[in-house]
Formats: structure tokens, C-alpha cells, sequence
């Protein structure tokens, strides 16, 4: 295991920092069962959205540009300490847009023959326009898309994406990869009272992706105040961390916008408040 060394100053003696692992879980999710977290980024929160309702707080390092953050030999020996055995399903998030990582296809391969288990990767779509990010997901079980917002403002008001990102070039880019991927595509929605008003035009974005399903969410994790890698997990209850509450749709709510995206977009929609 590696470990980074400090230095005590007011005993001069070595202190070792422990080794954070890249592999988390399994933590129990509302839509996959048992999911043991997958994290390429790890050490400093890195993503292409900085949402109003991101679990891992104010994302630190606002980007597009992809990179090798951790190698895949250090994540594959973080697996192995694991306790993969247990999950239900592979899932890559962590502490960023995982698509921003270069060696996401390799780690998607590797861990899928180790494991012999479904792997998922939860992604916002930023990147989905590339070519080459479409080829790093294409041995993925399954495909988990972001779509929060059906206007450039909504996009703007609860994503808040670096510079560059627009809403028509997410959709276009999930076409593209919905034509070419033959795994289970699936759009996740967070809903909140700031875009109720674009429920009507979302259904008419799902109906244009053509998604296998639709996940409906609403923010029942607080929002850190401070970066903490603890984050990545369920911390639906106390943290230990500064955190504050969401504003979150009510079930009543919740069942009106999953009627009318399922008979608008004819596409299955699975709530969490109604799970099936």
C-alpha cells in the first residue's frame, strides 16, 4: 500500500498519512442495489458540471480537459483489497465526471474480466461528443447520462458548466452514442424546484436521446461545505463534515412529472420515491 510521509514538527518524527483507495464501497443505491464505487479522479474534486446539488460540494478543479489521474495498476490493486465480491454492480463515479480520466475505457475492460460483474458508468455527457470517449464506454454494461435541464439557462442555473459546454452539444453527443452503443442507456434527472418549469421540454429531449430509461432523482444527500473524499459514498445521515440540506420534490410531485414523462416520452421511468 503506498503512503505519503509528514513530518511531525513538534516530535521531529515521521507520520505516515494514510493511503486513500480509489475503490469505495459497496454502498447501497436506490436504482442498482449493492454498487461498489469505482473513483478515477480521487485526490481533488474534477468535473466539467459544478451543480447546485453535487454531493461532493463546489467541485475544485472546473475542467474539460482529460488526463490520467490515477493509474489503472493502482486501481486495480485497490480492487483487489476490496470487498468486491459483495456488489452488486460496478459503478464509476467517485469524485468527478469519470469520462475525463484517459485510461477510463482500460480500467472498464480490466475490471470487467476480473470481476465478471455489470459495470456502469454515471457520466454527464460533456464528453460524449468525442469519439474517443464514446470508444472508452463502449465495453460498459451500462451507460448512465445526466440530463437536468431542457433550456441553455436551466443548463446554466443548475449545472453551472465550464466554459464551452451547451445543452444542444450533450444531447447531440448522447445521440451519437446511443446509435453506436449496444449496453443499457439510461438518463438521470435531478429534480428540484429550480426546473420544474422544463419538465414539458425535457420529455421532448428524452424522446430525441431515445434512452432504454429514465431515472428520476430529487437531492436527499446535503451538500458539503468543504471537500471531503468521504463524499463520494451515501452520507444521507450525518456527516462528518460541514453539510447543508437541499431543497428536495415532494412524492406527490414526484408522481405527477414521472406520469408525464412516461406518456410523453412512451420511455420507462423508474423514481425514487417509487422504485419500480
Amino acid at each position: 500500500m503506498s503512503m505519503s510521509m509528514m513530518e511531525d514538527k513538534q516530535e521531529n518524527r515521521p507520520v505516515f498519512e494514510p493511503h486513500v483507495s480509489t475503490v469505495y464501497g459497496p454502498v447501497a443505491s436506490w436504482r442498482f442495489g449493492q454498487s461498489l464505487g469505482i473513483d478515477l479522479i480521487r485526490d481533488v474534486s474534477t468535473c466539467s458540471f459544478n451543480c447546485i446539488y453535487c454531493q461532493l460540494g463546489d467541485i475544485q478543479d472546473k475542467t474539460m480537459e482529460r488526463r490520467y489521474f490515477v493509474s489503472t495498476e493502482e486501481v486495480m490493486a485497490d480492487l483487489e483489497r476490496s470487498n468486491w465480491q459483495q456488489a452488486d454492480i460496478i459503478t464509476f463515479s467517485g469524485s468527478g465526471e469519470p469520462t475525463l480520466a484517459l485510461n477510463c475505457g482500460e480500467a472498464i475492460r480490466k475490471i470487467k474480466a476480473f470481476t465478471q460483474k455489470p459495470v456502469m458508468v454515471l457520466t454527464n455527457g460533456t464528453l460524449l461528443h468525442q469519439p474517443e470517449v464514446q470508444d472508452d464506454l463502449m465495453a460498459a454494461d451500462q451507460v448512465s447520462i445526466k440530463l437536468d435541464a431542457a433550456t441553455e439557462t436551466g443548463l446554466k442555473q443548475m449545472n453551472r458548466p465550464v466554459a464551452g459546454v451547451t445543452l444542444e452539444k450533450i444531447v447531440q453527443g448522447a445521440i451519437a452514442f446511443k446509435s453506436r452503443y449496444s449496453g443499457k442507456v439510461s438518463i438521470q434527472t435531478m429534480f428540484m424546484p429550480t426546473n420544474l418549469k422544463e419538465v414539458d421540454a425535457l420529455a421532448e429531449l428524452i424522446r430525441r436521446i431515445g434512452p432504454d430509461e429514465v431515472q428520476l432523482n430529487t437531492p436527499k444527500r446535503p451538500y458539503p461545505l468543504e471537500w471531503n473524499v468521504d463524499s463520494r459514498g451515501n452520507h444521507t445521515g450525518q456527516a462528518d463534515y460541514p453539510t447543508v440540506a437541499l431543497r428536495t420534490v415532494d412524492p406527490e410531485t414526484a408522481d405527477t412529472i414521472e406520469g408525464l414523462l412516461e406518456r410523453k416520452t412512451g420511455v420507462p421511468i423508474l423514481s425514487i420515491y417509487r422504485k419500480g
